[in-house]
């Protein structure tokens, strides 16, 4: 089959691999229909995440049951599914405490308690590193589901795939950030970032009862898209003070919520990198820094933005000294994911309208370039095998 396939920093290929295999009495084979590239994965292609071995990429996508394993009954050859992007086994510990991604059996090889930079991860991840379990992902003709009994979702016939998509990933990813918050009503939500899954906590704060969304971005065209499809106030830190400004519009007191949804990979300028060199630092933290400054007293600040080492001069008085709540990790698509599907077979949330670009499989190398180099107006790339 063909498949998206990381080799080395910088260089993702679609190349032939061998087709998957019914490995488990729990696996089905996909066939699949539709998948993205997900700005999570721009980290291994810039090599800030490691990867030594050739991988096949991708933690979004869905399709066509082909084949199913000895103990599936849920699901049967045809049926069209959504797949969650952590793989969990629904048996262990924290599966059975609503806690998925921090599942202890899909990350066989790397999984342990203390979360270390390169050992002791979570749950085991679609496409996402030997360190999250080495399976290959679903920017290919077809995949492996391994615990397909517990994931899978089976789409409504009326809604088409690049409806459906993003239930794998970005939007319960959004959901979450939100969600995690607790809001009651009447909150005046900032969202660090206009990428996908920012777009997707925009979405997820109107539907959750705030008054006012500010969606910040360093990129006029991802901020057009975000007032285009979300209807957001927007802010552009090369034009204001962000912090500023937001204090501004909340009489004094900065948001009820931040989301930092951009993670350690931010714009950043020469002196910030020279920063993150000299204290062995992966990327920066300033858009978090902006957040815990930004968001009010006794406000919540929720993480979706992917960081991968420790930083020095973190804020902790900042936290304290604001009484700030934090809540980040992986999504735990599955305690979302039927409510959500329902949402968007009701009409009652859009998720299609953030797509910019809809290209073939063989594609995938242009795909992953204009969508990290922010080329052609890029703001999410879906992918057809």
């Amino acid at each position: 089959m063909k498949a998206a396939v990381f080799h080395k920093p910088g260089d993702i290929r679609v190349d032939t691999v061998p087709d998957p295999e019914i490995l488990d009495p729990r696996d089905v084979i996909l066939r699949v229909t539709a998948t993205a590239i997900c700005g999570s994965d721009l980290h291994i292609l810039s090599g800030a995440v490691p990867q030594k071995d050739p991988l096949v990429m991708g933690h979004e996508f869905m399709g066509i049951v082909e084949e199913t394993g000895s103990a599936i009954t849920n699901l049967k050859k045809g049926d069209r599914v959504v797949v969650p992007f952590p793989i969990a086994c629904g048996e262990c510990f924290f599966c059975k405490h609503e806690a998925s991604p921090a599942c202890e059996n899909s990350n066989y090889k790397n999984y342990g308690p203390n979360g270390d930079v390169a050992s002791q991860k979570g749950g085991a991840l679609f496409g996402y590193t030997d360190l999250y379990g080495g399976y290959s992902g679903g920017q290919a003709q077809y995949v492996r589901v391994p615990y397909a009994d517990i994931s899978p979702r089976i789409v409504p016939e009326h809604l088409t795939d690049e409806q459906a998509l993003f239930l794998t990933d970005i939007f319960p990813t959004g959901w979450s950030a939100i969600d995690w918050a607790q809001l009651k009503g009447g909150e005046v939500v900032a969202i660090f970032g206009c990428g996908p899954v920012g777009l997707m906590a925009q979405k997820a704060a109107w539907i959750n009862g705030a008054s006012r969304v500010i969606a910040i971005d360093p990129l006029d065209y991802r901020l057009e898209k975000a007032k285009a499809v979300n209807n957001v106030e927007i802010l552009n830190p090369h034009k204001v003070d962000v912090v500023e400004a937001i204090r501004a519009m909340t009489g004094g007191r900065g948001a009820d919520v931040c989301v930092d949804a951009v993670g350690f990979e931010p714009e950043r300028n020469f002196m910030d990198k020279v920063k993150a060199t000299f204290n062995f630092e992966k990327g920066s933290m300033k858009v978090l820094d902006m957040c815990f400054e930004a968001v009010r007293r006794m406000g919540t600040v929720s993480i979706v933005g992917v960081y991968g080492s420790p930083y020095d001069n973190f804020p902790l008085f900042r936290i304290f000294d604001k009484g700030i709540t934090i809540k980040q990790g992986q999504a735990p698509v599955i305690n979302y994911i039927d409510k959500l599907i329902g949402l968007v077979n009701d009409g009652k949330v859009v998720l299609d309208d953030i797509i910019t670009h809809t290209l073939p499989l063989e594609d995938a190398a242009h795909g992953y370039k204009i969508f990290d180099e922010k080329e052609d107006d890029c703001v999410k790339v879906v992918l057809k095998p």
